[in-house]
């Protein structure tokens, strides 16, 4: 769990005016949807929500929803922006327990960067994964996916087969060896012996 509790008001009014009406409160529009009840719209404070969000762990990470003094473990799905204001308008949870396997977009992190034979030599570190999808149960979200530079040189690939995962994740694709990230040398050639042939 993150620690980020995000307390909420069942809207009683639904719909474009229900939802103006609601952002003039105060709050953000929202809807709870998945586990095995129906969808029910809510509310959250506008200052709240903004709080959890730029937490930077609010996406993809369970987080404690409260109601009437009842508590459940929820993911937030998606929030929406308003192109001007750069406030959230709406925004997605949905219900899990820390059981279910869920699929995440997890961030990758890159270590030994500075120590890495093939960036030492003039080569650059070509990202292809930003981020990777993963199954995961939903109360061992990996915060992020780590990848060690250490002994890499100019022309290796980095495939999804070669990342050691977290406990009890897999990768969301698996039909196929996809490259996370690339070393590539100078002018974006992978070898230097190359240069010479």
């Amino acid at each position: 769990m993150t620690g980020i509790v995000i307390n909420v008001e069942v809207r009683e009014r639904t719909g474009t005016g229900g939802a103006r009406q609601t952002r003039r409160e105060g709050f953000v529009p929202g809807i709870l949807y998945g586990g095995n009840k129906g969808p029910v719209a809510i509310a959250a404070s506008s200052k709240e929500l903004l709080k959890a969000i730029r937490s930077g762990k609010f996406l993809a990470h369970m987080v404690d929803l409260h109601h009437s003094g009842e508590s459940q473990p929820v993911i937030p799905r998606d929030v929406q922006w308003d192109p001007i204001t750069d406030m959230p308008v709406h925004f997605d949870l949905y219900r899990v327990d820390e059981s279910s396997v869920i699929s995440v977009d997890v961030p990758v992190h890159f270590l030994n960067q500075d120590t890495c034979p093939g960036i030492k030599k003039g080569g650059t570190l070509n990202v292809v994964e930003h981020t990777v999808a993963l199954d995961v149960p939903a109360g061992k979200i990996p915060e992020e996916l780590v990848i060690d530079l250490a002994g890499r040189d100019i022309g290796d690939v980095i495939h999804i087969s070669a990342v050691r995962m977290p406990d009890g994740a897999r990768p969301t694709v698996r039909d196929r060896d996809f490259t996370v990230a690339t070393i590539i040398g100078r002018g974006g050639k992978q070898d230097e012996a190359g240069d010479e042939a």
